[in-house]
């Protein structure tokens, strides 16, 4: 006999506001108590001392997670210039520091240099596994830590403000993979001074921002209340760049039992029409709802993940 699962078997995303200094990690074992939730996970880490848009799957919602993984995300953070750290943000030990300040015209005319594929080399205390170690654990523990330089992709990088000669606050649309701690470190470099990050928000991870997003604190309440629901976003707002099919019983029920469904040839154009690049991915709903994540071809869709709502 099958063991049963313990917790109510809850599905949908909550975008979480994370507060300061909580970890990722702690951010989702608090959203599944409140829950009372089966599963649950995130989509991209967030450093105890940033704050912002953290996406949390719960539920048959973790099917949709690595779909989270590729979206664009976006951040406003504050530069201190003057003192670099062993983190590369305030939390650290001062490494090294200079007496430059860059003027506002200094840094807009180095930002051009950082936008695009550009090559970053991830900062030594990151989220990254090193032969089965989280880097920031080598390196908490005195371990010289280097990682090879990778492509990421920055979409935009512009200035939000500069209150003073000692910060300046930037916002950046980017890829994943993108370290704002490792562009803060390199472009003092360009401008030939130290920095740091002060102050980071991740304002938004593809469909989530801070449209949607709800506090801890709200949440809680909510669930005082009885209407822990009211903060579920669908399963299915992780995949609104995925063409949808809608589907009659008859095909949901094939799904359901992994077999695939023959479009007709009007449906087959339309999704042809809405297809991202060289992907074929599918979302087949039913009722409204997510049914399954399909693969199209040769005219018919069959099911890759299929979900339980």
């Amino acid at each position: 006999m099958a063991r049963r699962k313990k917790g109510d078997p809850v599905s949908g995303w909550v975008c979480l506001d994370k507060p300061l200094e909580l970890g990722s990690t702690q951010a989702v074992g608090r959203v599944r108590r409140l829950f009372n939730a089966q599963k649950a996970g995130h989509a991209g880490t967030l450093d105890p001392l940033a704050t912002g848009i953290l996406p949390i799957a719960l539920g048959e919602a973790t099917k949709t997670v690595s779909f989270m993984m590729d979206a664009m995300k976006g951040y406003r953070f504050t530069i201190a210039w003057g003192e670099t750290t062993t983190t590369l943000d305030r939390e650290g030990e001062i490494a090294a520091t200079s007496d430059v300040r860059p003027t506002r015209t200094a840094v807009e005319a180095a930002l051009p240099a950082f936008i695009g594929d550009i090559q970053q080399i991830p900062p030594a205390y990151s989220a990254i596994m090193v032969d089965g170690e989280r880097s920031y654990d080598l390196a908490r523990a005195g371990e010289a830590v280097e990682h090879a330089a990778r492509t990421v992709t920055v979409h935009a990088i512009d200035i939000v403000d500069a209150p003073d000669a000692d910060h300046i606050t930037l916002s950046m649309r980017c890829g994943k993979g993108t370290y704002v701690r490792a562009l803060v470190r390199d472009l003092a470099a360009a401008l030939g001074t130290e920095a740091h990050v002060a102050d980071l928000r991740r304002t938004f991870v593809g469909p989530f921002g801070e449209q949607n997003a709800i506090s801890l604190e709200m949440l809680e309440d909510l669930v005082h209340r009885g209407a822990r629901q009211e903060a579920l976003l669908p399963v299915e707002t992780a995949l609104d760049d995925i063409p949808a099919l809608a589907m009659t019983d008859e095909d949901a029920f094939r799904l359901s039992q992994g077999r695939g469904v023959v479009l007709l040839p009007r449906q087959v154009e339309t999704v042809k029409a809405s297809l991202n690049g060289a992907s074929r991915t599918v979302l087949a709903t039913h009722k409204g709802r997510a049914a399954a994540i399909c693969e199209m071809r040769a005219g018919q869709i069959r099911p890759v993940r299929n979900f339980i709502l």
